[in-house]
């Protein structure tokens, strides 16, 4: 994921991660709505940044020797309004593993702001990997 965030291009989002504490990290609760659920309702949204669960700092870092989509089919819902993975990154990503890609606007919480995009790609993924 560090690779994936460093150095953005002007204009480019930038995840607001907060210095770590005890080799953990949070996102800054002020800016959670905007940058990573800015289509999510405004009560949800600060629920969602009060509990939010801290992530280990080796997270950023870690590396995958053997990722899946080397070896099987993958879908990739591209969400053209999250402040978290820029879409240039996102279309990286998709591009390299092959991924069939559905596109929707929305933010990182597209899960919460949009669940049937989410179903709706997770049923297509099902029905291919079937084929």
């Amino acid at each position: 994921m560090q690779s994936l965030i460093k150095d953005p291009p002007p204009g480019a989002p930038v995840p607001p991660i907060l210095p770590p504490v005890n080799g953990y990290l949070f996102l800054d609760k002020q800016k959670f709505a905007a940058s990573f659920a800015g289509d999510v309702e405004k009560g949800k949204a600060a629920f969602m940044a009060d509990s939010q669960v801290p992530w280990g700092v080796e997270a950023l870092s870690g590396a995958i020797s053997d990722p899946a989509w080397k070896h099987k089919p993958s879908w990739y819902l591209l969400v053209t309004d999250d402040k978290m993975i820029p879409i240039a990154a996102q279309r990286l990503m998709a591009k390299r593993a092959g991924s069939t890609v559905v596109e929707v606007g929305g933010s990182h919480a597209i899960y919460v702001s949009n669940p049937k995009a989410v179903a709706e790609i997770i049923e297509k993924a099902a029905k291919g990997a079937k084929g």
